[in-house]
């Protein structure tokens, strides 16, 4: 039996724990709406959310784009093995023939691709209306040029300075330029644009009346009717709030959709139930299939699919994605065949929602809300060959992060953060701060006696 008001609580205190503004959740089952719940602020003055209020949702555009790709695979207009370069030409991948990446490979992240800066260019050479940092400052004068055209991305992947992270299908780490190069590919398929495509095909057959892909706000505003978040971030001593929407003109599937709490809880149950939507088949079975189903592979550390992870907890599978700008942090989930969608949308910079996202389905499973989903758990056993780990990994997704790890004792450094590494199987190791929290998930690559790179979170860093 759900407890409805005890999931309100801790909603509650958790948007306080992480200092978000504001917040609006929607769970829908297979019997309709069993859930919403909105609080704090959307605006300067005070404007409180509802499961209605548009929010960006950042990476929880990629899913859609991928499944716009499998919809049109699953109509023979596109297939997901043809090489890249046959619907966007300029594509090309240092030391790779032109054939070798596939529309596959950008759906699941396996390209090869590595973290580069691209997208952190473009937002702080496009976006306006927020001050500067340091950060942006940086980036503005490291950045060859605006970023603001899929020529530019595509020229600067073709000469990019930093190695691949494999050969195409050989490892996942995740690539916001492989969604940019993706939103092009759905473009040259479908003959329409990706904004209409999606519209058309997966918009308007759910009934999602407030959604858009809008590489702005003017369009999202407009459909909002003036319910329509400000963005607002943690200064470590007060709530900062601006309307300086992140611009990415050439990243338009990757991260630029706006959307609602119910709009989206709609869309993941529409996936839980292999496209069917109040009865009837509004998104093609196949392509539903083809984006999350069995032949991904299933278990509890979860897999990257086609936009979407997938993995199995107490005789579940919860397909899940989370996002994250400037002003936005999102969490969306299905628990597949079973009918029921989650959504979690915030407007503030940096918060962790994955707490808040397994209450959710804590609640609807009857389980304690606190219960963990945590796939990595301490092994209790000492590594044994620690001196393969030591080295310096290095990220170069817009500034350069850098992981060093020592041997003895086994511990690393994160740019500016001591982390103690706990060995959890395996090459896996969770990534801990001096107050025990869980800064990161590692996961080390090791050929010829030592580790050539580490998968932090989701990005492959590569030994220098």
């Amino acid at each position: 039996m759900s407890d409805w008001k005890a999931l309100d609580a801790f909603l509650s205190g958790w948007a306080q724990r992480q200092h978000v503004a504001g917040y609006s959740a929607c769970i829908l089952s297979p019997e309709g709406e069993v859930y919403t719940r909105s609080g704090g602020v959307i605006t300067r003055d005070g404007r409180q959310p509802d499961a209605d209020t548009v929010y960006g949702i950042a990476s929880l555009s990629k899913s859609l784009t991928a499944l716009c790709a499998c919809i049109l695979h699953d109509e023979g207009r596109l297939n997901l093995d043809d090489p890249v370069s046959m619907y966007v030409p300029g594509f090309r991948i240092p030391g790779q023939p032109d054939e070798a990446v596939t529309v596959r490979h950008l759906c699941m992240h396996t390209s090869g691709l590595p973290p580069m800066e691209v997208l952190e260019w473009s937002s702080a050479m496009n976006t306006t209306g927020r001050d500067d940092d340091e950060d942006t400052e940086a980036l503005k004068v490291s950045a060859p040029n605006r970023m603001e055209t899929i020529e530019q991305v595509l020229e600067y992947i073709a000469s990019c300075p930093h190695p691949a992270v494999g050969a195409p299908g050989e490892q996942f780490s995740y690539s916001n330029e492989g969604f940019a190069v993706l939103s092009y590919v759905v473009d040259a398929a479908a003959g329409i644009p990706l904004e209409q495509f999606m519209q058309e095909r997966i918009f308007a057959p759910l009934g999602m009346t407030r959604s858009i892909l809008d590489n702005g706000t003017e369009k999202a505003r407009a459909l909002s009717g003036g319910n329509f978040t400000s963005l607002f971030s943690w200064d470590g001593e007060r709530q900062v709030c601006d309307d300086g929407w992140t611009l990415l003109p050439p990243f338009r599937g990757c991260a630029m959709v706006k959307s609602t709490a119910r709009d989206l809880a709609a869309y993941y149950r529409a996936l839980s139930n292999r496209g069917m939507h109040e009865g009837r088949q509004a998104i093609p079975r196949g392509a539903v299939e083809c984006m999350l189903g069995c032949a991904h592979p299933l278990c509890e550390e979860p897999v990257m699919c086609m936009g979407i992870y997938k993995s199995a907890w107490r005789g579940h599978v919860i397909c899940d994605h989370g996002g994250a700008l400037h002003g936005v942090s999102s969490k969306g989930a299905l628990f597949l065949d079973e009918g029921y969608g989650f959504a979690l949308l915030t407007n503030e910079s940096g918060a962790a929602l994955n707490e808040a996202m397994w209450a959710m389905e804590n609640a609807v499973l009857g389980l304690p809300l606190g219960e963990s989903h945590e796939w990595y758990t301490p092994s209790g056993k000492a590594f044994s060959a620690p001196g393969m780990l030591e080295g310096t990994y290095a990220d170069y997704e817009g500034l350069p992060s850098v992981l060093t790890v020592c041997a003895s004792p086994l511990s690393a450094r994160q740019d500016d953060t001591e982390l103690t590494l706990v060995h959890c199987g395996g090459l896996r190791f969770m990534a801990l701060e001096k107050d025990g929290s869980l800064s990161n998930r590692l996961l080390f690559h090791i050929r010829g006696g030592r580790a050539w790179g580490v998968t932090v979170g989701s990005r492959i860093f590569l030994r220098e």
